[in-house]
């Protein structure tokens, strides 16, 4: 086994999931609760984008961001089964990040807006915000989803391993 996902990249991971299902099941019935999970993500998204510039080597986007002709091919090979297993985030998986740290943060500036003197009650800033934060929920869908099918075909529990840090080490044929 080798540490793969650091403390700062694990709790954050935790931390945001806490504070969008927190955000979303709160949506209707406490205002006050909604807004400060929706905080917590924006801060939460704040540090992650910093620690993607200067944490571990793992967490760094200069290892995971890949370009669209990667990930397409990449993609492309998981539909023909014969994906590689990558140590770090696949190139679906880092493209994934970055989505959703948009998503997330988009969903969170729209709702902060929401609370300022310019934008309270405007309705595109409403549906900005519920169009984000709907699409949001699709993608978390689509990540449970990639998640699930890369631990079954490359035989290697994910969640696990954003618990734990920990992954099995690099076999010849994968990409470290």
């Amino acid at each position: 086994m080798v540490r793969v996902w650091d403390r700062v990249v694990r709790g954050f991971h935790w931390a945001l999931v806490l504070s969008f299902v927190t955000a979303w099941l709160t949506s209707h019935s406490s205002e006050d609760i909604h807004q400060w999970a929706g905080y917590a993500a924006a801060a939460l998204v704040s540090m992650r984008l910093l620690w993607g510039v200067i944490g571990t080597p793992y967490a760094r986007f200069s290892q995971f961001v890949r370009d669209p002709a990667t990930v397409l091919r990449y993609l492309s090979a998981i539909l023909s089964g014969r994906e590689a297993r990558y140590v770090g985030h696949n190139p679906a998986g880092g493209a994934m990040v970055l989505v959703l740290i948009a998503a997330m943060g988009s969903t969170a500036l729209t709702g902060w807006l929401m609370t300022t003197d310019a934008y309270f009650g405007v309705s595109w800033v409403e549906m900005a915000h519920s169009l984000s934060a709907h699409g949001l929920l699709v993608l978390v869908l689509l990540h449970i989803g990639g998640v699930a099918l890369a631990s079954f075909r490359h035989r290697e529990n994910l969640v696990r391993a954003m618990i734990t840090g920990r992954k099995r080490k690099a076999e010849s044929t994968d990409i470290a």
